[in-house]
């Protein structure tokens, strides 16, 4: 059993909660920590960018910012660019102008409110050559940004859509998904599956394995566990198994702020903070575009189709029941592999190798649950998304635990070849055993 707490911190979930929650800082920040703040108040806030989309777009923000401020401090290999920099040029006008910079490129429409956190950022700091030469090297560093990301799948002109049925009530072949009630959206962005990745040269060599065959034991056994426990109506899901499913579905904004905090509580100067925020959403949007090349690849259907039309899986072993709702409604994709599980685990796995060890305590604080819970190690965050989602109705549990092996495998891509120290010590990775509990049939290479 995993440890935690939970102990309850608010009912609400509204809008302006979730506010506090992407505008909160800690008290000891610099300008990559502040363009953070900004930037997912931007993206996410006032944006309202799903998270596959605001974790893409803040990869290009903070790796912007990281080849700024490495360029001055010189300590590791920068991603694109490293820009001829005096050691003595300002790293926090470096930082904002990279941020502001690619932040109004990718959202016009707010420059107003860009720039005014710009000129206060450069307010703060001296003027004079140290500022200037700052402020030259962001610029360098976006524009360099900027350029490599042009024409790169994002927002195409065409955008492709999953195949769904003309209407919700037209016949379409058991296993494969179909928008789901109560609003049966299909996802406006699913080209997230063509954007060219940040940091793997082959995406496919790190996708999920397929979902279980329909008629397979496996798949009646996984087709019971979200029935009895994602059921809305539920009486075998405990509390705590309610509350888990609730605050994760927060989704990978918690990360974010779980990396916040742990950043303020153990000091990290201000290139650190740049290294981390970058490895953090580089891994996570490479990790969010081969998840969803996955959800193209099998196209499964999510549980509310499964159990409600089961009659026509083939499988002798399972049950429909017409009128069964998950805990929390479904996302307008396929089930196969899981988003979150994906996105999470490479937030947490980036996590783990910048500090060393999987074992750090942390707690953070969920809008939708309104209850925080508290932590001893990355890796049991990581295996409560796999859990939650199959308590919340919305997954089968090899969705989850696909999506989570995503994110490992492309953090250990990303800790083998980028964000080294720039001489000396090539670090090859954090050795480390399976942190998922395979007691529920599978093995770690299944």
């Amino acid at each position: 059993m995993l440890a935690h707490r939970a102990r309850p911190v608010g009912l609400a979930v509204a809008a302006s909660a979730l506010l506090a929650l992407a505008s909160s800082a800690p008290a000891r920040a610099d300008a990559v920590t502040d363009w953070n703040v900004h930037a997912t108040n931007s993206l996410v806030v006032t944006g309202l960018q799903t998270p596959p989309i605001w974790t893409i777009n803040l990869a290009l923000v903070h790796g912007a910012v990281y080849d700024a401020v490495n360029s001055i401090d010189g300590r590791y290999e920068p991603y694109l660019v490293k820009v001829r920099a005096q050691r003595w040029y300002s790293k926090d006008a470096a930082a904002a102008t990279a941020a502001y910079r690619v932040l109004v490129s990718l959202l016009p429409a707010q420059q107003a409110t860009l720039a005014s956190h710009y000129a206060t950022s450069l307010a703060a700091i001296p003027p004079g050559r140290a500022r200037d030469g700052g402020v030259l090297v962001g610029e360098v560093a976006a524009a360099a940004m900027l350029a490599a990301r042009a024409q790169d799948g994002r927002n195409p002109p065409s955008a492709y859509r999953f195949p769904a049925p003309a209407t919700p009530q037209d016949p379409w072949p058991a296993g494969q998904w179909r928008p789901t009630p109560p609003a049966f959206v299909n996802d406006p962005f699913a080209w997230v599956k063509d954007v060219r990745p940040f940091l793997v040269e082959e995406p496919e060599r790190f996708g999920a394995k397929p979902p279980d065959p329909l008629t397979s034991r496996r798949y009646a056994r996984e087709f019971d566990e979200v029935k009895l426990l994602g059921s809305a109506a539920s009486t075998a899901r405990t509390a705590d198994q309610t509350d888990m499913a609730r605050f994760w579905a927060d989704g990978p904004f918690l990360w974010t702020k779980i990396a916040r905090d742990l950043a303020a509580a153990r000091g990290l100067d201000i290139s650190e903070n740049a290294r981390l925020y970058a490895m953090l959403y580089l891994t996570g949007a490479d990790s969010i575009i081969v998840c969803w090349q996955g959800k193209a690849r099998y196209l499964f259907w999510r549980p509310i189709t499964a159990i409600r039309e089961a009659d026509r899986d083939g499988n002798p072993d399972t049950e429909a029941d017409p009128g069964w709702l998950p805990l929390i409604n479904a996302p307008p994709y396929p089930d196969h592999p899981s988003g979150l599980s994906c996105v999470g685990s490479a937030l947490a796995n980036s996590l783990r190798d910048f500090f060393g060890t999987d074992r750090v305590a942390f707690s953070a604080a969920s809008v939708s649950s309104g209850t925080t819970r508290s932590f001893t190690s990355f890796s049991q965050g990581i295996q409560e998304i796999v859990d939650a989602r199959v308590y919340s109705g919305i997954h089968f549990r090899r969705a989850d635990v696909q999506g989570a092996l995503i994110g490992e495998r492309i953090a250990r891509y990303r800790q083998r070849h980028y964000f080294q120290p720039e001489h000396g010590f090539h670090d090859p990775g954090f050795d480390w055993e399976h942190p998922f509990d395979w007691d529920q049939g599978f093995e770690p290479d299944d």
